[in-house]
């Protein structure tokens, strides 16, 4: 078992200076925390793996290939494989738990 907590991993991708910590790397998946700042724009672009992100603070809109909605703490959004998706919109800082299978590159 591995437990991780958030409090933890927010300190530890805050101290590397980057939007994106990748905190466990499996067989069959990984999983990463992903910060935007109010404001801040998301440049990411498709990944070759399915995604789910479980937004645990703040509030944003996503859009993932045509489809557009507003996300919140609790919100679960599921991304296939190779479709673009971006956050947009970010109005309060917003802490994003990402998961990818099989595991990212």
């Amino acid at each position: 078992m591995r437990v991780f907590r958030l409090d933890d991993l927010e300190a530890e991708r805050a101290a590397n200076n980057g939007a994106y910590l990748s905190f466990l790397r499996e067989r069959n998946m990984s999983a990463g925390l992903y910060a935007l700042q109010a404001g801040e724009l998301d440049t990411q672009a498709p990944h070759q793996q399915d995604e789910i992100y479980l937004v645990v603070s703040g509030r944003a809109a996503i859009t993932v290939g045509e489809e557009t909605t507003t996300v919140a703490r609790g919100s679960v959004v599921y991304v296939p494989a190779g479709v673009a998706h971006r956050f947009h919109h970010v109005t309060e800082d917003l802490r994003v738990m990402v998961v990818f299978s099989p595991p990212e590159a």
